[in-house]
């Protein structure tokens, strides 16, 4: 279990940087990079760097070693990047981990282009990299080309049936299980979900851990409590109208990710009930609004910094790479909404 601080994903980050100080993370940048050029008034660059030094930011060439005759490389292959957050954040902590070891990253999207990603792997054997870590936006079953196997590789939020290659992927079914138990530890007694797309993997284990911790506490699961959402504030709004309409409604909501849990703010606010009073919400992702949210809302971390830099570390690690899965914890946020 996991309060919100600055420090939680590690390092201190150029983004914890800006919420302290009250800015904008592109402020943050300027100031710490020295762009004098930007008209960017002094008190504001003056409290910047004063947050900078009380919080312990380094910038990320601190500890690097020295430059080596021939630059080090790293490939990072993406089906894509702008449609969500957490693929940036995994390549910020790739960079980070790798630049750290002297290690650039290349980085191609390839929009799951088949022949894209053929004609890059192999320009990248070509180039002789250390190896090449193969991502994915949503968490799947990738069948991945065959080029990969002339590269050292690691596959990031996604897996390969035939285990030909080491995994990382997020434990979202232990993710699932530590939010349902901090509800039912608040003292929620009908407790309902609302799911995302059921075709998504991540959307399927994360109801599985609400079914098996509800087990566990030996609350059978009433099905009418079950909703299914698409993972937009669209479904949880609908939803949560929908559960609060019942003739025994939910006094707790588990929502499949954050913006399932927006949706279902605004749904209870319309209905004149208290988030955190009258009914408990907890979300799953945190994403940057979860704590803009009045109440902030309780929400489950998605590793997604840890991932990336675990890839890089293995590898960069001598021997040879083991083949299996490893699914890193979603720790709890716990904030003020799961409370009622």
């Amino acid at each position: 279990m996991q309060e919100e601080d600055t420090s939680r994903r590690g390092r201190i980050t150029m983004k914890d940087v800006a919420r302290a100080a009250g800015v904008s993370q592109t402020t943050v940048s300027f100031v710490l990079n020295g762009a004098d050029e930007m008209r960017i008034a002094a008190e504001t660059r003056a409290r910047v760097l004063e947050v900078a030094a009380e919080l312990g930011y380094r910038p990320r060439s601190a500890g690097r070693p020295p430059a080596q005759d021939t630059q080090r490389l790293i490939g990072v292959m993406v089906d894509e990047i702008a449609t969500s957050p957490f693929m940036a954040i995994s390549i910020d902590g790739m960079q980070e981990r790798a630049w750290s070891a002297g290690v650039m990253l290349e980085v191609a999207m390839t929009g799951g282009d088949r022949a894209y990603e053929t004609a890059t792997l192999r320009k990248w054997a070509a180039d002789r990299l250390e190896g090449v870590i193969y991502a994915s936006i949503l968490t799947r079953k990738a069948t991945v080309p065959d080029g990969l196997a002339r590269h050292r590789a690691v596959l990031l939020n996604c897996h390969d049936p035939a285990t030909r290659h080491p995994a990382i992927v997020p434990a979202e079914r232990r993710g699932g299980e530590a939010a349902t138990r901090a509800l039912i530890e608040a003292g929620h007694r009908r407790i309902a979900f609302v799911s995302g797309e059921p075709w998504m993997e991540a959307s399927e284990q994360r109801q599985e851990g609400f079914t098996r911790a509800m087990a566990e506490a030996g609350r059978p699961v009433d099905p009418a409590l079950v909703v299914e959402g698409n993972f937009m504030p669209s479904g949880g709004r609908t939803a949560t109208l929908e559960l609060m309409a019942r003739r025994d409604p939910p006094d707790a909501i588990f929502c499949a990710n954050d913006l399932t849990a927006l949706g279902a703010y605004e749904a209870l606010k319309e209905l004149g009930l208290g988030i955190g009073s009258d009914v408990a919400v907890m979300g799953y992702d945190d994403q940057e609004i979860a704590q803009h949210l009045e109440p902030p809302l309780s929400t489950v971390l998605l590793p997604h910094r840890e991932m990336g830099q675990l890839a890089i570390d293995k590898l960069l690690a001598p021997g040879p790479l083991d083949p299996t899965q490893t699914r890193l914890d979603c720790p709890l946020v716990l904030r003020r909404s799961h409370r009622a």
